[in-house]
């Protein structure tokens, strides 16, 4: 009996002595690596796949080419933004891409907000949006293409050319442009909705059996070796970096929508880093997915939320502060950017502020600055102390100055 009391105490002044050195780390569970580049296999096969996602890119990019084309009819542009199977409504590629585009059963119009978060029980401000859609096509084509010879004066569509033989822009009554009103504003109601407010929604993610599937890697087909759950972030992936030549690397600036104004933002030395920082998010979401780590994947989600909903509410400002500039001198140049200003000051609807179910700027008081911009003869009678008093709004509502987003 002595002999195993000692031994006992033995053993207790041997743990004793242990320092915290000699403690073994905790086992992590799913530790999550991201690869170098945005490239999953499986099986030896590559299961990244976004093919709808680059065919709406360049649906769209096609679209907005062809409503600054005042050959082109109301019909043909509403039937490019609300493509049906199997016509013949895109033409400007190869024979190869134009056959693709028309054979394909996606269409712009069916996803521009469409999202599951924002808009799956609120087909009230859905239709009121694909509306405004509408509606800049339609008055493009009654209230511009008409008067596409005439100089513009308030209150009279026409053109105007900016200062030392500069473009030529084509504006309504306002000052607007609706080639611009209309690229500017799918970048949120198409990219960034579908994004945040779908693909990356925990309602999608994770709907019905997903996490179960994906836990036991249960794969589409052999054709589609991924997961429900893995595809869904690919998608959402493909509607930021779709048109890049080779996706799993992108170098920016390969498309006109939300692409290349990630570039825009990053290329500005307050916000170097952006890129990078969305990037390496959904590489890490990725790889997260793959080792059933859900808890890194939602940490990713939230950074991607915070990230993208940042280069909208730049790029709103951005344009709002260099349309002051050419007030009263240069009123083609102010308008060219004032009206890129309107479509990002109406994407601000579709951000999302990480960890919770709202925008950065709601939908109510985005119709309140558009309404502002647009009083009486719109760009030719705002003045710069409103469009200082709505980008100091807009800026208050994220962590950057007005003055760093006007660089």
């Amino acid at each position: 009996m002595k002999t195993i009391t000692l031994n006992f105490i033995a053993l207790l002044l041997l743990f004793a002595s242990c320092t915290e050195d000699d403690k073994v780390d905790p086992i992590v569970d799913n530790p999550v690596v991201a690869p170098a580049t945005y490239s999953f296999l499986r099986g030896g096969v590559e299961s990244v796949q976004f093919g709808g996602q680059t065919t709406r890119i360049a649906m769209a990019s096609e679209l907005i080419s062809s409503i600054k084309d005042n050959t082109k009819t109301e019909a043909q542009l509403d039937a490019m933004f609300a493509h049906v199977e199997g016509s013949n409504d895109f033409s400007s590629g190869t024979v190869e891409e134009n056959e693709a585009l028309n054979s394909s059963s996606k269409s712009v119009r069916s996803k521009t907000a469409a999202s599951m978060d924002y808009f799956s029980t609120n087909s009230t401000d859905a239709n009121a949006i694909k509306a405004d859609f509408d509606g800049w096509i339609a008055n493009q084509v009654t209230n511009v293409f008409p008067n596409w010879a005439t100089t513009a004066t308030a209150g009279n569509p026409g053109k105007l050319q900016q200062a030392g033989g500069g473009s030529t822009r084509y504006i309504n009554g306002k000052g607007l442009e609706y080639n611009q009103a209309f690229a500017k504003s799918l970048i949120g109601a198409l990219m960034t909705d579908q994004i945040l407010n779908n693909y990356l929604s925990l309602g999608v993610l994770d709907a019905g059996d997903n996490r179960i599937n994906n836990d036991n890697d249960v794969i589409t087909s052999a054709a589609k070796p991924y997961t429900t759950m893995e595809h869904k972030w690919d998608e959402a992936y493909g509607y930021l970096y779709g048109a890049e030549d080779n996706q799993a690397e992108p170098v920016l600036q390969a498309d006109s929508f939300l692409n290349k104004y990630l570039y825009k933002v990053e290329v500005k030395a307050p916000f170097a880093g952006i890129a990078a920082d969305i990037f390496n998010a959904f590489k890490l979401g990725r790889a997260a997915i793959v080792a059933k780590n859900y808890t890194v994947r939602d940490e990713q989600i939230q950074i991607i939320k915070e990230k993208i909903s940042k280069v909208i509410g730049v790029r709103a400002v951005h344009y709002l502060q260099a349309g002051i500039a050419d007030i009263g001198t240069d009123y083609a140049s102010s308008f060219h950017n004032l009206s890129e200003g309107f479509g990002f000051v109406y994407s601000l609807q579709f951000t999302r502020k990480p960890n919770s179910d709202s925008p950065y700027v709601s939908k109510s008081m985005v119709d309140t600055y558009l309404s502002q911009l647009m009083t009486g003869n719109g760009f030719w009678d705002v003045t710069p102390a409103t469009l200082n008093q709505i980008s100091d709004a807009i800026s208050q509502e994220f962590d950057f100055t007005t003055a760093e987003a006007a660089q």
